[in-house]
């Protein structure tokens, strides 16, 4: 799990193939989720707040660039 301040750090090319790679792998937890193979079920949390702070934080900077 990636920090606020360490995601500051990131491009917006980093950040936009960080939420698609997290987005893939919400979409497996959720399928692992649903056949009852899911080890770790906290790591379903983990994934959505990361997919949050990515999102903040494309939104932040797309309110700056105005």
């Amino acid at each position: 799990m990636a920090n606020a301040t360490d995601m500051r750090a990131k491009s917006d090319d980093q950040l936009s193939s960080d939420l698609a790679e997290l987005k893939r792998e919400a979409f497996n937890l959720r399928f692992q989720a649903a056949t009852n193979q899911l080890e770790r079920p906290a790591r379903i949390k983990e994934v959505r707040r990361d997919i949050a702070r990515i999102k903040t934080l494309q939104g932040e900077r797309a309110l700056a660039a105005k």
